[in-house]
């Protein structure tokens, strides 16, 4: 869940988005540093914001009463990195927050630092290990998008256990409540939003080749049909090789 506007105590809020703001002002450098390096990747960077604003802003009512809803920033981590993420998820909350009364302006810094930097940091973490262990880029777009929104709520859970201590429990004991809150309808929630980002990698790979190649997301394979036997990439070196 988005927390609410006005939800959070005046110091908690304040503080949230403190601590977030260094985050954004290295996301917007890096933004930056992104567009002028990787001038093609502009549409998948707004493929990515679109993702985000898309399925975060679907809110599935739960059981326990509260809401649920994806976090979509596990796309745009696994092509851009985590920091590209704390400016795009930001963005997509002020909006959400203006236009959709999702979450709130007091709010904003703490609902950022959950889904727009803890959530993509961690996807980046998964994403980077599921790589290092040969796993798919399929396999690792999911888990980075399963891993990323877990970690969201984990974080959301306990941005409100700071906040809402339980009297006998404490911060431990809040956490465990509002984490078994959003549990029930987040767990496969989460492994739906790792499927959906898993076949969004698939769809860009068919479609827009290009752009991840310069991005150094996937590389192209090396073309058989222009090497000999000693490994030159000349065709008409090759020609008797693979002619008639």
């Amino acid at each position: 869940m988005h927390i609410a506007e006005g939800f959070l105590p005046v110091g908690h809020a304040v503080g949230w988005t403190a601590v977030s703001m260094p985050f954004f002002a290295h996301g917007i450098y890096r933004l930056r540093c992104v567009l002028r390096r990787y001038p093609n990747s502009r549409l998948l960077l707004a493929t990515s914001a679109a993702f985000i604003f898309v399925l975060s802003a679907l809110k599935l009512p739960s059981i326990t009463g509260s809401s649920s809803h994806p976090t979509g920033v596990g796309l745009g981590t696994v092509l851009f990195g985590p920091s590209v993420m704390a400016p795009l998820g930001t963005m997509v909350l002020l909006f959400q927050a203006l236009l959709l009364a999702h979450g709130g302006l007091t709010t904003l810094g703490a609902n950022a630092f959950s889904m727009a930097i803890a959530g993509p940091c961690v996807a980046s973490w998964v994403f980077g290990v599921s790589r290092k262990c040969r796993a798919s880029l399929m396999v690792a777009a999911f888990l980075a998008g399963t891993m990323g929104d877990w970690a969201t709520y984990l974080t959301t859970a306990a941005q409100l256990a700071l906040a809402f201590p339980d009297a006998a429990g404490g911060f431990a004991g809040s956490f465990v409540k509002f984490g078994s809150v959003f549990a029930i309808t987040q767990i496969p929630l989460a492994i739906v939003e790792g499927l959906v980002t898993a076949l969004v990698v698939d769809l860009l790979i068919s479609y827009s080749r290009p752009e991840l190649v310069e991005l150094s997301f996937i590389k192209e394979p090396p073309d058989e049909e222009l090497a000999d036997c000693n490994g030159s990439r000349s065709p008409d070196h090759c020609a008797p090789c693979h002619g008639p």
